[in-house]
């Protein structure tokens, strides 16, 4: 094994996933898989199979869609976890178990009732348990950043000898300093027995900013597995993000390490998870933020112009970001359009490019100029077409001192109906007139607009939470219109619901 190899395990779809509002059906997990085998990541971690059903269909479903890379279960320090994982992995090509227990005081005496020694056993047991089916099996002590060294170091030895071949050393909560989390790292390199037999994992988040210092440094200290997210989505503040960590150890030539990512692919595997998930990158977020190679001061144009690295440690081509200077408005022609849609990552066959260019045309005549975004709002909307429930048209009469009047045209699977109500605004009577058709009781419990750049023409997005039958609905819609964009986002939370209408 080269001793300087960082091996990047990916918990998109498992860690990632579990953000209110941006989970994935099958058919996307597929998606993001595929993607991140081709960004090379060593290592995805599919899901917690005993979990869900869905969860369990999604490992078999994404074992069978990739080939080299590992994939991944999560199961606790439970044998039906596990013997449910196995059933999970039975296609993958290369398989492993993520197997684990909590190890902090905290967690053994609140979450568990139990003590020290009951633990160690636990944790021993789990991993022998796991052993008997598959050869790679990756050990988790939960909260480990919080966890005793000495103790930590006991446990870790222990699972080594049982047969542990990756240990994950968790910072769960986000707490540890980077100096702490690096001399954590370095106790379990010098204090266990056996250590050479097993690769030593982070898993660091984000509640206090640091997963990604944290992370570089347990690899500074000898870690040599990382597990990250695609745009460091997870739960709560978040996860290390993978193109942070691949693009510091590309851009430092002074460190030893390596990766076997293809950077190239970092741009398109991020504007991908945000699409799916229906959750925005912040503009300034490292690496894929889309202010993040822009420069605005007059000071940092004149220094750029003359050399590039003078404000930018990074070739936005390294993460597959073209920096041509091609404008696309209503008289942009079909090349094009394609020559921006393939830099975005976006492929379409032909014919599908003629409807989608009719589709860019009639958008560009209501703005002066089309930007990347609005490209990947349309091209996300292609997706609607296959939905159940369909919006015809939409007419709204607002103004002062006027009452708001929506008439509204639904296609459901194929039948057409139409309604009309007034109410306190135009979005409240376009949903007023909506809900006439879809006779369900529907709460909205949150709703948020968000513009993608300034401007008058600019599109608006609308975020959309709506309660139904006791279950939350999250829903998307993008339009210059924002009536229209949060009607469209509405009707995704309908297409969601699991009755035919």
């Amino acid at each position: 094994m080269d001793s300087n190899r960082v091996y990047i395990f990916d918990t998109t779809l498992r860690d990632g996933e579990q953000v209110p509002g941006c989970q994935l059906n099958t058919v996307e997990k597929i998606q993001v898989a595929k993607l991140l085998e081709e960004l090379g990541v060593d290592v995805i971690e599919a899901g917690f199979p005993v979990s869900s059903p869905g969860d369990f269909n999604s490992v078999i479903e994404i074992s069978q869609a990739v080939t080299w890379p590992t994939i991944c279960a999560l199961t606790r320090a439970v044998n039906k976890d596990i013997d449910v994982a196995v059933e999970a992995l039975k296609y993958a090509r290369h398989k492993r178990i993520h197997t684990g227990i909590g190890t902090s005081d905290l967690h053994i005496k609140y979450k568990f009732n139990s003590n020290r020694e009951e633990i160690l056993e636990r944790a021993v047991a789990a991993v022998k348990y796991a052993r008997r089916f598959v050869d790679e099996v990756e050990f988790y002590a939960e909260d480990a950043g919080r966890t005793d060294n000495e103790y930590l170091a006991r446990v870790v030895e222990a699972v080594i000898k049982a047969g542990a071949s990756v240990v994950n050393i968790p910072d769960t909560t986000g707490y540890c300093l980077p100096d702490e989390y690096g001399a954590k790292i370095k106790y379990l390199i010098e204090h266990v027995d056996g250590i050479d037999k097993a690769i030593i994992s982070t898993h660091c988040h984000n509640d206090l900013g640091m997963a990604t210092a944290n992370t570089m440094a347990g690899i500074l200290n000898g870690a040599r597995q990382c597990e990250v997210t695609i745009n460091g989505v997870g739960e709560r503040a978040g996860n290390t993000a993978l193109e942070e960590i691949a693009m510091i150890i590309r851009s430092h030539k002074d460190l030893p390490y390596v990766t076997n990512i293809n950077t190239a692919k970092i741009s398109s595997a991020s504007r991908m998870v945000s699409s799916l998930m229906n959750m925005p990158v912040q503009a300034n977020k490292a690496i894929v933020g889309r202010n993040a190679f822009a420069h605005s001061s007059g000071i940092h144009q004149d220094g750029v112009l003359k050399e590039a690295s003078t404000y930018e440690i990074i070739d936005p081509k390294d993460i597959g970001l073209d920096d041509s200077s091609i404008i696309l408005t209503a008289r942009s022609g079909h090349a094009a359009l394609k020559y921006r849609l393939e830099t975005l990552g976006i492929k379409m066959p032909q014919d599908k490019l003629d409807a989608f260019y009719k589709k860019f045309l009639d958008f560009a005549d209501k703005k002066k100029q089309v930007n990347d975004d609005d490209l990947r709002v349309l091209a996300g909307a292609e997706k609607a077409e296959a939905d159940h429930v369909k919006l015809d048209y939409l007419q709204v009469t607002s103004g002062k001192g006027i009452k708001s009047v929506a008439s509204i045209g639904l296609d459901i699977a194929g039948e057409k109906f139409e309604s009309a109500a007034h109410g306190n605004g135009p979005v409240d009577a376009a949903i007023k007139a909506l809900k006439n058709i879809i006779k369900r009781t529907m709460v909205i419990k949150e709703f948020t607009i968000q513009n993608i750049t300034k401007g008058s023409d600019d599109v608006g997005k609308v975020h959309m939470q709506v309660e139904h039958d006791g279950h939350m609905y999250y829903g998307f819609g993008a339009n210059t219109d924002i009536v229209t964009a949060s009607v469209e986002a509405f009707i995704d939370c309908i297409n969601k619901f699991q009755h035919k209408y």
